[in-house]
């Protein structure tokens, strides 16, 4: 018998254990004292084990349910159902084994209001991540910059970068990802729109 599972956004719990999973997969694996692999791989036997010793109550259909209902695809789990990652967003350093492909020539960024003075000084920077992320539409960029304040959308020419040499990469769940996008790049809007 088939189990029907409501999408994750309306499950509570496939919240926490997303953010878990973000949190040990992207950033902290040794806080549960996980171990990845130079791609960013763990193995999902050993996740389940040291998730539960930490006091986080996974199971492997729990855990399938997530990755599988995951708005933003954020994990992926290896061919052989035995090992997961993160698609992307690492804070430490793997080596996700994606080729560079050339990119459309404008792609999206969404940031805060706040931020935007700084990124018209410096470009766009990844901080404590290893790439910057682009969005391949206004409406995806206009989510991510909603979760950071008052969302605004940036277009990246990208396509001109690509011909002056920057690499991109694209991650299996369709974020783009570039090392640094140089402030010359950018179409930032003059005027921010007035909160409505």
């Amino acid at each position: 018998m088939a189990i029907c599972y409501a999408p994750a956004a309306m499950n509570p719990h496939w919240v926490r254990i997303s953010k878990f999973l973000s949190l040990v997969l992207r950033h902290q694996p040794e806080k549960i004292g996980l171990v990845l692999d130079a791609e960013g791989w763990a193995d999902i036997d050993e996740l389940i084990l040291k998730a539960q010793q930490s006091g986080v109550p996974v199971t492997r259909e729990i855990l399938d349910a997530v990755v599988e209902n995951n708005d933003k695809q954020r994990f992926a789990i290896s061919e052989d159902g035995r090992r997961i990652r993160a698609q992307q967003g690492h804070s430490i350093e793997v080596e996700l084994g994606l080729d560079p492909v050339p990119p459309p020539d404008v792609l999206f960024h969404g940031t805060a209001e706040n931020s935007v003075e700084s990124i018209r000084i410096q470009g766009l920077i990844a901080g404590k991540r290893q790439h910057v992320h682009l969005s391949p539409d206004e409406e995806t960029a206009v989510r991510v910059g909603t979760r950071h304040g008052r969302p605004v959308v940036l277009r990246v020419h990208t396509g001109r970068m690509h011909r002056d040499g920057f690499a991109f990469y694209l991650s299996g769940n369709g974020v783009w990802l570039t090392e640094v996008v140089p402030a010359q790049y950018l179409e930032i809007p003059l005027e921010i729109p007035a909160a409505g």
